[in-house]
């Protein structure tokens, strides 16, 4: 059951990169899926899909798609409505061109910031998309600029990452909660020399280096495993998870240390 890569061979945006008088004529195509299971609604009592239905809040009546339009909300109950020409026409430059602004240093840029990223592809402009990655690739950098999607202009950087360039879109700072705004960070105790000292030595004797490849979805894995159960016919037992016990923390903090050298 498990869902291999989808690899999508129409662009979902087309368009050209410039840096000066450069013009790199370009595609992007998704980079990021979410392989997360998916469960449909279904009617209890037959066993069938529910679809959902735009129903009017005046009326209470099911309106055909013909009939829906964008708005915005300015005040309650009083929106402003907006043709799909209109917001066609406001979309900015950005919208097929993403224009170099500066040079920064790749690793340079909180990745707090990151928000998706996508595969460029060359669009007859081979020489000038290997010359750019060769460029990026040497000097550690990424290309700084904006792109529009769908409704929303984003902040991007161009990098290279295995023998692509890829564009990633950042979130503005105002979509980024300061946690120092948050009063419980601003009262907290410095803790005491001795739980600093295990807490140490704990990240000591489990630090390693960063391998994605270990992980796996369980949830995934185990819903799976029940579909296949239920498929079959066989009964299904649910057992409740087992409360862990707390503990005091220098205790845990001591317990932890003894498991590692233990190990």
């Amino acid at each position: 059951m498990i869902e291999k890569t989808p690899s999508s061979k129409r662009p979902i945006w087309t368009g050209s990169l410039t840096i000066g008088l450069v013009n790199l004529p370009l595609k992007l195509f998704p980079m990021i899926y979410n392989k997360a299971i998916s469960f449909r609604f279904l009617h209890k009592i037959d066993g069938h899909p529910l679809k959902y239905q735009k129903v009017c809040t005046k009326d209470d009546k099911v309106v055909p798609w013909d009939e829906v339009a964008k708005g915005y909300e300015v005040s309650k109950n009083m929106y402003v409505m907006l043709e799909p020409k209109e917001l066609e026409a406001i979309k900015p430059e950005s919208n097929k061109k993403i224009r170099i602004a500066k040079f920064v240093d790749y690793l340079s840029v909180d990745p707090i910031y990151y928000n998706k990223s996508y595969i460029l592809m060359p669009d007859n402009s081979k020489e000038a998309y290997s010359l750019l990655l060769t460029s990026l690739q040497k000097k550690g950098k990424a290309a700084v600029g904006k792109i529009t999607l769908r409704t929303k202009e984003y902040p991007v950087l161009v990098h290279a990452y295995k023998g692509a360039l890829v564009l990633t879109t950042i979130r503005y700072s105002y979509d980024v909660a300061n946690p120092q705004e948050f009063k419980e960070l601003k009262t907290l105790e410095k803790p005491e020399k001795t739980q600093l000292e295990i807490a140490n030595k704990i990240i000591q004797d489990l630090s390693d280096e960063f391998e994605i490849n270990e992980f796996e979805d369980q949830y995934k894995k185990k819903a799976e495993q029940l579909i296949q159960q239920k498929l079959k016919g066989q009964t299904i037992k649910v057992e409740e998870p087992q409360k862990e016990e707390a503990k005091e923390l220098m205790v845990a903090l001591r317990e932890t240390l003894k498991q590692l050298q233990n190990k």
